[in-house]
């Protein structure tokens, strides 16, 4: 369900709450930014153009916080509706073919970033590269830092935050996204915030 995202760790005291407030609005913001543009809704059953209408750009958004290369992030989405075009007769409703894609496109950033760590010649992208110019435009020097941070965590630490931040998943959606239990989604939620913590608090040294 998507909403005000409920406390997820305890980095501890109030230097915790304010930075998972920090990554709350920051993503929050590009969560609003990406919404698409309300249209008429269709009249018939949804389908395959619809939803990549609909959730085609918040889904690269997504895998552009995962990845941190927006050509990449393209390729990984395009990827997660080639899979749900195979498999669109096995879905049961909109929803299901949106848990797919949201899983599929967690997998595929997971692919990834595992070739990307074998692959010694690899530099990671300047952070300018990183996000798409329109939406690093619209945000404060605040919340560019914030992704800047978000960017230095573990796969796994990124992934919980993002999927609940940005993403807006509830602790249920997030652990079958990524296919983690509820318990770790919860325990990497808290890692993730006091490494997110302690990277900001460098950064500002």
């Amino acid at each position: 369900m998507q909403g005000s995202a409920e406390p997820m760790g305890q980095p501890g005291a109030a230097a915790g709450r304010n930075v998972e407030s920090s990554v709350e609005q920051t993503l929050g913001h590009l969560r609003t930014l990406d919404s698409p543009v309300p249209k008429a809704q269709p009249t018939g059953p949804l389908n395959l153009e619809d939803l990549y209408r609909q959730h085609r750009m918040r889904l690269v958004r997504l895998a552009i916080l995962l990845v941190d290369e927006p050509a990449t992030a393209e390729d990984v989405v395009q990827e997660a509706f080639t899979g749900l075009h195979r498999n669109w007769g096995k879905l049961r409703d909109a929803a299901a073919a949106v848990g797919y894609l949201r899983t599929a496109v967690v997998n595929g950033s997971r692919s990834v970033l595992r070739r990307r760590k074998t692959a010694r010649e690899y530099v990671p992208p300047h952070a300018v590269n990183a996000r798409s110019a329109e939406s690093l435009a619209m945000l404060s020097t605040e919340h560019q830092a914030v992704v800047a941070a978000l960017g230095k965590l573990p796969p796994r630490q990124r992934e919980v935050l993002v999927l609940r931040y940005y993403g807006g998943l509830s602790e249920a959606e997030i652990s079958e996204a990524a296919g983690i239990s509820k318990g770790t989604v919860k325990s990497t939620a808290s890692r993730a915030l006091e490494a997110l913590q302690r990277t900001m608090h460098d950064g500002r040294n």
